[in-house]
């Protein structure tokens, strides 16, 4: 179990070390990283050709309209016509919040293997280099692994690093849903591993949606693998601000406010998921129950009422995780605030053990993955606390027996 020193001589202490970050991010790598620019991507030209399409001589809905007319747009059609759509507009039906699930599934494998045939040809284009031509090879790899039969990808954006976001089990149908927030260096390539499989999103939802299924068989449940925002790149200056997280929760807050039916949904926000998650919150929409956060750098707010939110918010970090390590302080922008498993946060502490550095906590076998799973099946009576009163679990729905020993 992790003890929490808050002794004043090490805040005095964490504070330097925070100035002295901010001077050597400053120095090296400057105020211009903080920003981002980028032309016109394929996405876009697909947005802009739908903003001047015509259905049977009509006008397509502006795509950026509220999702519950997008949903009433696309059931008043016959299926041979969002069939027609999903085909001329691939990209910007499978992004589209409101339209039909198994249509955006639909889209984006078209969109998915047009761009495969695409980084197909790169491969062999003799003016790229052979660095170039190798990122075309794994990019077009990628392509053909995320068409595989049986799965279900709710968003896809190849342009830069590429964005993506797959689904475990049936959101239409789902009683309890589930939202995976990955961290840094996070994008296309890295969405699934072969190799420590459980720290990347693909592994993370997975082990997840079968965690959630032990924890409570009878109830259906759904997981998305939620990398549809561009993550920072490392730990440079964009990991120690929150413009990445500012620009993702507008896209997370945009996907929860489309999913479809009524059930719970629940957050789980891994590393700088967790500063994206802070963020979001004060706009998420009151069917998220929960937010969990997992080796976060902070929330970007001194405690948790300060998010704004309705949803329980819970905390967990492992003795062993490096990231209790960096100082949680925000001076000029840099650094994210508050220890959120710190007492005086006022998080739900759960208990992380064996979880193994930063990135284990979707480990199989570990206390925080049956947390994790236990909260998003909404089996709150099993969750174990951190520290021995019990606290986190003051007030849960349906608590009536002791955690785990």
């Amino acid at each position: 179990m992790t003890s929490f020193d808050t002794s004043p001589q090490l805040n005095v202490g964490r504070a330097l070390l925070a100035l002295a970050v901010v001077f050597v991010m400053l120095a090296t790598t400057g105020w211009t990283a903080l920003r981002s620019h980028r032309g016109s991507s394929a996405l876009q030209v697909s947005i802009a050709k739908w903003e001047h399409g015509r259905l049977h001589g009509h006008h397509l809905p502006d795509p950026e309209a509220a999702p519950a007319k997008l949903t009433r747009f696309f059931a008043s059609l016959a299926p041979h016509d969002r069939d027609r759509l999903a085909h001329r507009y691939p990209l910007a039906v499978g992004n589209m919040n409101g339209a039909p699930v198994s249509l955006r599934y639909q889209a984006n494998r078209i969109a998915l293997d047009q761009a495969r045939k695409l980084e197909q040809k790169r491969m062999h284009d003799i003016r790229l280099s052979s660095a170039g031509q190798q990122d075309a090879a794994r990019r077009m790899h990628r392509y053909e692994s995320l068409l595989t039969p049986g799965r279900h990808i709710l968003a896809f954006d190849p342009e830069g690093t590429g964005r993506v976001a797959e689904v475990f089990g049936s959101l239409t149908r789902a009683q309890r849903i589930s939202v995976v927030v990955p961290g840094v260096d996070t994008d296309l390539l890295t969405f699934q591993k072969t190799g420590r499989r459980y720290t990347a999103p693909v592994g993370m939802a997975k082990a997840l949606y079968a965690a959630e299924r032990a924890a409570r068989p009878g109830t259906r449940t759904a997981v998305i693998a939620w990398a549809d925002y561009t993550a920072p790149d490392g730990l440079g200056v964009d990991a120690a601000t929150g413009a990445r997280a500012a620009e993702g929760a507008l896209r997370l807050n945009a996907l929860l406010r489309a999913l479809p039916g009524r059930a719970p949904v629940s957050v789980f926000c891994h590393s700088y998921g967790s500063v994206l998650c802070g963020v979001a919150a004060r706009d998420m929409p009151r069917r998220v129950a929960d937010i969990a956060v997992a080796a976060s750098p902070g929330m970007r707010v001194a405690k948790a009422s300060h998010l704004g939110t309705t949803a329980r918010v819970w905390a967990m970090r492992d003795a062993t995780d490096w990231i209790q390590d960096v100082p949680y302080l925000e001076l000029g922008g840099l650094g994210h605030g508050a220890d959120p498993v710190s007492a005086g946060f006022g998080a739900r502490v759960l208990s992380a053990r064996d979880a193994q550095g930063h990135a284990g906590y979707f480990q199989p076998g570990t206390d925080s993955l049956r947390n994790l799973a236990d909260i998003g099946a909404g089996a709150y009576d099993a969750v174990t606390c951190a520290r021995q009163n019990d606290a986190c679990r003051t007030g849960l729905p349906g608590t009536t027996t002791v955690g785990r020993a």
